[in-house]
C-alpha cells in the first residue's frame, strides 16, 4: 500500500480507469487522500444485471456524477433491464455526460417484463448536437430514436443500434446523413422499429454489419458507402423486397449470411479479398448468379456447408476467383442434408476446363465436419487431384470454427 500511495494522483486515476466503478469508489475508504480521488476517473461503467429496484445506486449515480473532476468523461456505460430506473433519470445523467464532453457513451436499457417493450424518451435532444462523441451505443427494445431537425455528430465514428426503435421512418437516414466521418456501423434492428425502408447513405463509411431479415416488416434497403472495406449481412432476403446496393469498389472482406439474391450482393462486392459465405441454397436454381461476376482479387474463401448441392456454388467461384489462395469449407452443425439426394459428379469430370485458382494459385485447402457423403468425396478428390500448388490440407470431423 505505502508504494502506490507514493505513485501521483495522475497515475493513480490511470490505474482507477481500469477498474469497475464499484471497485473504483471502494478505494474512498481507504485514506483521507483516496477519499475523492476517484472522482477524476474519466470511465463511469454501471452494469445492473438483477431485477429488483436499486435506490443506492440510482441516488448514487444523480448525486455523484455532476461531482466528476475530471473536463472530459472518456466514457459512460448504463446497463439494466427493467423499470426500477426511470426513464428521467437516465436521459438526465446521459444529459449530464454530454455536457462534460463525453466520448464514449454506451447505453442498454431493455424492459424484459413486456415484449414488445414500449419505447420511452431516454435520450436528451443534446445528444444529436454532441460535438465530443466518438462513439455511440444504443441497445435495448425500450429505446426509441428520436432525431431532431438539427442534429450534427462531427466526430462519432463508431455507431452501434441494437433493438431500437424510431420515432419516424426518416429518424435513421437524418441521423446517418449528419455524420461526416462515420466509420464503423452496426445495424440489429427490431420487428418493431417504424422502417419500412433502412436506407443508409454514408460516404466515409469503412465498415457495416446489419441484417436483411425477411420477417421484419420493410419493403427495402438503399446501401451507397462507396468507402466500404468490411461488409457483413446476416439473415435472409425476400422476394418482395426492393433492393438497392451500389458498387463497393474498396471492399476488402465480406461475411454473408443469406438465403438467396447473392447475385445482387456478389455484384457489389467484386474486389473482395476474403470472403465468407453461409447461403442457403436453393438446388433449383442452376444460375445461382450471372455471367460477368469475377472475383479477381479474392484470395481466402470460406463456405459454411448447409444443404446438399453446396459445390455447384463453390466449383462456380472457383472459377470467377483465379487468384484464390485458401479454401476453407465448415459443414453446419445441424446440417439439412437430404439422404434421398443424388449427388451427380459430372461436374468433375470435364478436365479441359479446370479453375485457373486450382492450377496456379491454390495453397492451402481446409475441411471441417467433414461425413464422407459422396458430394463431399467427390470435391475433395477433386481439389487434391488438380491443386498444383497445395502446400497444406487438413480434412476433419469435428466442425468447429474459429473467427479469424
Amino acid at each position: 500500500m505505502d508504494r502506490i500511495s507514493g505513485l501521483s494522483d495522475e497515475l493513480l486515476v490511470k490505474i482507477l480507469s481500469f477498474l469497475p466503478t464499484k471497485e473504483v469508489v471502494s478505494t474512498s475508504m481507504l485514506s483521507k487522500r483516496w477519499e475523492f480521488l476517484w472522482l477524476w476517473v474519466p470511465k463511469l461503467k454501471f452494469l445492473i444485471n438483477h431485477f429488483q429496484p436499486d435506490l443506492p445506486i440510482r441516488d448514487f449515480i444523480t448525486k455523484n456524477l455532476p461531482l466528476l473532476k475530471s473536463h472530459v468523461i472518456e466514457s459512460f456505460h448504463f446497463q439494466c433491464f427493467d423499470k426500477s430506473f426511470q426513464p428521467e433519470d437516465v436521459k438526465r445523467w446521459v444529459g449530464t455526460t454530454i455536457s462534460r464532453c463525453v466520448r464514449e457513451l454506451i447505453i442498454n436499457y431493455c424492459d424484459l417484463s413486456s415484449f414488445p417493450g414500449k419505447p420511452v424518451e431516454l435520450l436528451p435532444s443534446s445528444l444529436y448536437t454532441c460535438t465530443s462523441l466518438i462513439t455511440l451505443k444504443l441497445t435495448g427494445n425500450s429505446i426509441i430514436v428520436d432525431v431532431p431537425r438539427t442534429v450534427c455528430l462531427p466526430s462519432l465514428k463508431t455507431l452501434v443500434l441494437s433493438g431500437v426503435s424510431y420515432s419516424s421512418e426518416d429518424s435513421l437516414r437524418l441521423l446517418l446523413s449528419y455524420c461526416p466521418v462515420l466509420e464503423d456501423l452496426t445495424i440489429h434492428r427490431d420487428r418493431h422499429d417504424n422502417v419500412k425502408t433502412l436506407v443508409i447513405i454514408v460516404p466515409s463509411l469503412l465498415r457495416l454489419s446489419l441484417p436483411i431479415d425477411g420477417a421484419y416488416s420493410c419493403d427495402g434497403y438503399v446501401i451507397v458507402t462507396p468507402s466500404l472495406k468490411y461488409f457483413q449481412v446476416l439473415g435472409h432476403y425476400r422476394e418482395d423486397f426492393s433492393y438497392l446496393i451500389t458498387y463497393m469498389p474498396k471492399v476488402e472482406e465480406a461475411d454473408l449470411s443469406v438465403e438467396q439474391e447473392i447475385e445482387r450482393l456478389f455484384e457489389s462486392i467484386t474486389s473482395v479479398k476474403r470472403l465468407s459465405l453461409f447461403v442457403y441454397l436453393d438446388i433449383e436454381d442452376e444460375s445461382m448468379y450471372h455471367n460477368g461476376i469475377y472475383f479477381n482479387q479474392l484470395e481466402h474463401l470460406k463456405l459454411h456447408i448447409y444443404r446438399d448441392n453446396w459445390s455447384k456454388l463453390l466449383v462456380r467461384l472457383l472459377e470467377d476467383s483465379p487468384k484464390l489462395r485458401v479454401l476453407k469449407l465448415l459443414v453446419d452443425d445441424d446440417p439439412d442434408f437430404d439422404e434421398e439426394y443424388e449427388h451427380a459428379s459430372w461436374k468433375y469430370n470435364d478436365e479441359s476446363s479446370v479453375p485457373k485458382c486450382l492450377l496456379d494459385s491454390l495453397e492451402i485447402f481446409e475441411f471441417a465436419g467433414y461425413t464422407r457423403r459422396p458430394e463431399e468425396r467427390d470435391f475433395v478428390s477433386y481439389i487434391l487431384k488438380h491443386a498444383c500448388h497445395l502446400k497444406s490440407s487438413s480434412i476433419s470431423h469435428l466442425s468447429c470454427y474459429v473467427r479469424e
